[in-house]
């Protein structure tokens, strides 16, 4: 296998390499991202699938961000990562060859889907809205895949993961996922040494989280086993926790002694996102590492890093 991974900065594209490369079976690994290829230009992104000629290609470029910044950059949002995904789906309608995985989001399934959400939940219902442009730009790929697929015979394999955390993520303020988002603010909570900690909303809301080694895995697994029975595939733990819950976990393994408080004005976004991950389940596949663990491992990397 030649493998070119766009993204390869990124939270998933990183772990991604690391895990390919390690694998015997993988020729090489084509580490892409900014530096470069600038994917919002389409003659670049052309060039770079042409010149390395890979056997596979793992989309893992994206534009991502917590609810705060999905609600508030909406335009970013859509604009820059269907520029991304256009752009690289497109220079590779030449190349039936090369076997697409793109990955997408589960912020995809819509807003009153029953849980625990299967695959045929795509596109049956009304988004949720502080995501939506995020999700709708991540639909249309899933789209353009499909399109390829009956037009020109490319093989795309969209999968949808659920949270993802661990080393490399987006630490910072306003833009982060809830955990790097918690784990930053807490960390510096607890060397201020603040009586009172706030959460983003009333901690009510039910959330999957997977250690993005789980999925990197779980895209070589997918590979190698050759699957093909279907073109979008969730990837998840099956487990789920409350944002409350959440919080008191990464409160343990911060060390912060203070006291967490909810801000019940601010949004909670969708109730409830558990995925139905039995498809690559039932092919044998499980994630490997406990909730616990991987928020050590990754305030671990957080204080040796940032």
């Amino acid at each position: 296998m030649k493998v070119l991974v766009l993204g390869s900065n990124g939270l998933v594209g990183k772990s991604v390499v690391k895990v390919f490369n390690n694998e015997p079976d993988v020729k090489e690994v084509i580490a892409s991202n900014r530096n470069d290829t600038d994917l919002f230009n389409f003659k670049e992104t052309q060039s770079l699938i042409e010149s390395t000629k890979p056997n596979i290609v793992i989309n893992a470029a994206a534009k991502v961000g917590g609810i705060k910044a999905n609600n508030e950059m909406r335009v970013d949002f859509i604009l820059e990562n269907l520029k991304i995904n256009i752009n690289f789906l497109e220079a590779c309608i030449p190349y039936p060859e090369i076997k697409i995985i793109n990955l997408g989001s589960s912020c995809i399934y819509p807003l009153e889907t029953p849980n625990p959400i299967k695959e045929e939940s795509f596109m049956s219902g009304k988004l949720e809205v502080t995501n939506s442009p995020y999700a709708m730009a991540k639909l249309t790929a899933v789209e353009m895949g499909r399109s390829l697929n009956v037009q020109y015979g490319h093989k795309v394999l969209n999968l949808m993961p659920t949270n993802l955390y661990g080393p490399n993520d987006r630490f910072t303020e306003d833009e982060s996922h809830v955990i790097p988002g918690l784990i930053l603010k807490m960390h510096k909570a607890k060397l201020s040494k603040q009586k009172y900690f706030n959460v983003w909303g009333t901690g009510k809301p039910l959330r999957e989280f997977m250690f993005v080694d789980d999925l990197s895995k779980a895209i070589l697994f997918l590979i190698k086993n050759e699957y093909s029975d279907k073109d979008l595939v969730n990837i998840g733990t099956g487990e789920e926790i409350s944002i409350y819950e959440l919080a008191k976990k990464v409160k343990n393994i911060v060390g912060y002694k203070g006291e967490l408080k909810f801000d019940h004005n601010k949004l909670d976004g969708i109730p409830r996102k558990l995925l139905d991950s039995s498809i690559i389940s039932d092919l044998g596949w499980k994630p490997e590492t406990n909730l616990n663990d991987g928020l050590k491992m990754t305030y671990d990397w957080f204080t040796k890093n940032t």
